[in-house]
């Protein structure tokens, strides 16, 4: 018998009351994850388990090799059931770990089983949810149907033809499916050959000649105005920290020809480089009324020899710790200070920095938009219980977590949504307690449109997505 029962981390009357009555059936905000918009457009079925569970989960991996599993059966060439196998293996070593919760909710919420996953039981419960995935009722629309899905919003580099964002919207399917802007690409001069190789991409799709970076900043608007017409209202942003050095345009557009000659730029010219971009992204995405996200802190690609071996985003990055308050708030600074700060929203991989994120959004509020700067969800190596305890702890006591726009799946995997419940679970946990202390009244009107509006309004409201 699973853990999984109706009061799973509800520790109190009130928080179940809170949560069975107003956060289960509200429906769900993805606003942010990497899911294929490929197999959102195909409609796809997983031939089994390992597919839709395992492949492409850096989590899952990371903690495989920690268990000491072989490289092929993590990314290598082992077969599915193999891979699973070890899987199973892994999960009783994985207690404590937000993988066990996640694993067992996703198990049962989506194929009904309700016993722990081990080496005794890998065979019966990958039969059983092979099969099911095989079938009609559990394609990739449907997965995301029976999670109450509303809208989802994609990751997309700015040269994403965006096919199946149009295939998705000509069938008429009744869950928005947005793409999302993601250009750092577009400034990564950490490697000039392939940051060259990706300009020129740019130039053959916009038909511009990139010959100075005027035209480069042409041929990106062109992009950004192509993801516009396709109903994205959002770009996202994967940083080390803030850039926010000072520069002229005399000196970017130096930079930028040296780029194209070949030359790499010192670190003084790639943070100026990334500096000026990062101010051009944010005015396009003003002017256009988008919101922005900054992901900031994750130190990647740690292990060289993985690098080469197999390929990046696999589970060897960790968090880093540069100096993130002075230039972040310069950089939110320069956009506000001429008007033109969009709704932002950032998020931060080292906890180290979460009373700091916590308090600069409320350096750039506005009184124009309720919530106009967020603090972003747990994220990644946060995205667990204690993670977004503290975060929800941190905006409470900095912030108004009552504007907060909630959860999201930051996930490959299209059986991630129960992280959405596990998100709701804990936040009904947190105020029930404080009810039953005495330290918030037990007004449950009040506090049951206050987890309504997380669960989903306020992000419905604050992205405007239609």
């Amino acid at each position: 018998m699973s853990f999984i029962t109706d009061d799973f981390l509800l520790q109190n009357d009130t928080a179940g009351l809170l949560y069975h009555k107003y956060a289960a059936a509200m429906p769900i905000y993805d606003y942010h994850c990497h899911l294929s918009p490929a197999m959102i457009g195909d409609d796809v079925n997983f031939a089994n388990l390992s597919q839709v569970w395992l492949y492409g989960d850096h989590y899952k991996w990371r903690a495989m090799r920690t268990n000491g599993v072989q490289e092929r059966y993590c990314t290598g060439d082992a077969g599915d059931y193999e891979k699973f196998e070890k899987w199973a293996e892994t999960v009783p070593g994985a207690l404590r770990n937000p993988l066990y919760h996640w694993s067992h909710l996703e198990l049962k919420r989506y194929f009904g089983v309700d016993e722990l996953l081990n080496p005794e039981t890998a065979r019966r419960i990958y039969d059983k949810c092979s099969e099911m995935l095989q079938s009609p009722e559990f394609s990739t629309r449907n997965l995301m149907r029976k999670m109450d899905v509303r809208v989802v919003c994609t990751t997309d580099d700015p040269l994403d033809s965006l096919e199946h964002h149009q295939k998705v919207k000509a069938d008429d399917f009744e869950i928005g499916i947005f793409p999302a802007w993601r250009p750092d690409r577009a400034m990564a001069t950490e490697n000039v050959g392939a940051l060259n190789g990706w300009i020129d991409k740019l130039a053959e799709i916009t038909q511009i000649d990139i010959k100075d970076y005027q035209s480069y900043l042409e041929a990106i608007r062109k992009r950004h105005d192509f993801f516009h017409a396709m109903g994205c209202r959002i770009s996202d942003h994967g940083l080390e920290t803030a850039y926010a050095a000072d520069y002229t345009e005399k000196q970017i557009a130096a930079i930028f020809e040296k780029i194209r000659t070949g030359k790499e730029p010192d670190a003084r010219e790639q943070e100026q480089f990334k500096s000026a971009l990062l101010v051009e992204f944010a005015l396009m995405d003003y002017e256009k009324g988008w919101v922005q996200q900054f992901h900031f802190g994750a130190l990647r690609n740690n292990n060289s020899r993985m690098l080469k071996q197999v390929w990046p985003d696999t589970g060897f990055d960790s968090m880093g710790d540069w100096p993130i308050a002075r230039p972040l708030a310069k950089f939110l600074d320069r956009l506000d200070s001429r008007n033109k700060l969009t709704k932002t929203i950032l998020y931060n991989l080292n906890p180290a920095d979460t009373e700091v994120f916590a308090t600069m959004i409320g350096n750039f509020q506005d009184g124009s938009v309720p919530g106009k700067m967020q603090y972003g969800s747990g994220w990644w190596f946060l995205d667990q219980k204690d993670g977004m305890e503290k975060q929800i702890n941190a905006l409470s006591n900095l912030g108004l977590l009552s504007r907060f726009v909630g959860m999201l799946t930051d996930s490959r995997s299209f059986l991630s949504y129960p992280r959405h419940e596990y998100f709701r679970r804990i936040l009904c946990n947190i105020l029930g307690a404080e009810v039953e202390s005495g330290e918030l009244p037990g007004d449950m009107e009040l506090l049951g449109q206050m987890v309504e509006d997380i669960s989903y309004n306020n992000a419905k409201n604050y992205f405007q997505l239609t």
